[in-house]
């Protein structure tokens, strides 16, 4: 089974924040699991949102038009993957501006491209302060199932609460939640390779 792999898209503008510490306890569980992991943070990235110039519906080649960011490396990274996993910290009830826009143009260019995502395996993880997490969460959960996916889910949802880097390491529950979701898109992975 070495040869299945996860991507996980990081949207915090927060390099090696709380949202990444979440990935990192999903990616130890994978890791036991035999599964590969590999972590693309967008902090420090400038991501511009869809343009709906529908050239990808045109040129159907896998690729966003716009080429000076990180989103077609993206696309790239979850062709290849088995599994993606999207996080996103929350603002204003939502995802990040920057998860928001790797939503709409890998949306796009899936579903222009026949929908080349089609029965992957995703899992959304989203960090808060306090509150709201439930529209960031359900918001990634939408975009999966719109790209023809299959969710794995854990023993609540896929969250962690904190303010400042390392607060989601004292959510108990949100931390074992991590670990539960990954022994369940370790057995997803496996049962559908």
């Amino acid at each position: 089974m070495s040869d299945i792999k996860v991507i996980a898209i990081n949207g915090s503008p927060r390099k090696n924040g709380n949202t990444s510490i979440l990935i990192s306890k999903v990616f130890s569980t994978l890791n036991e699991s035999g599964i590969k992991t590999e972590e693309i943070q967008l902090a420090g990235n400038a991501v511009r949102g869809c343009t709906a110039c529908y050239i990808c519906k045109k040129e159907k080649n896998g690729k966003c038009v716009i080429q000076n960011d990180i989103v077609n490396l993206c696309i790239e990274k979850m062709k290849e993957a088995d599994g993606i996993i999207l996080a996103s910290p929350t603002y204003f009830a939502n995802v990040s501006a920057e998860m928001k826009a790797v939503i709409d143009r890998t949306g796009v260019v899936n579903r222009a491209n026949d929908f080349m995502f089609r029965r992957k395996i995703g899992a959304a993880i989203v960090t808060a302060r306090r509150a709201g997490q439930v529209t960031a969460f359900d918001a990634i959960n939408h975009y999966f199932l719109a790209c023809q996916m299959s969710i794995a889910g854990a023993s609540y949802w896929n969250m962690g609460i904190g303010k400042d880097i390392g607060d989601v390491e004292s959510d108990s529950e949100g931390m074992e939640n991590m670990k539960t979701l990954g022994e369940n898109m370790a057995w997803l992975l496996k049962a559908t390779a």
